[in-house]
């Protein structure tokens, strides 16, 4: 574990990132206390059709929406 103070931080930011981005653990520290670490972000894995069985919508889903509740949203009754 690498830990900087803040001004070290400030100077070698890019190189603190690529550091971080290769798995190492960066703190920052304000007068010798940690205050902060740096870690990588680590997206989601994406699988499209994942959810493929699992959503379900009605038939009618698209239907208008009754007179009572299209008032309810401010339109007028058509």
């Amino acid at each position: 574990m690498k830990v900087v103070n803040v001004h070290q931080a400030k100077t070698e930011l890019s190189k603190l990132l690529e550091r971080a981005e290769a798995g190492e653990d960066v703190v920052i520290a304000r007068a010798g206390t940690p205050v902060a670490r740096l870690v990588p972000v680590r997206a989601g894995q994406r699988r499209p059709g994942r959810l493929k069985g699992k959503v379900r919508m009605s038939e009618d889903f698209d239907a208008p929406l009754p007179g009572e509740m299209r008032r309810a949203f401010g339109e007028s009754d058509r």
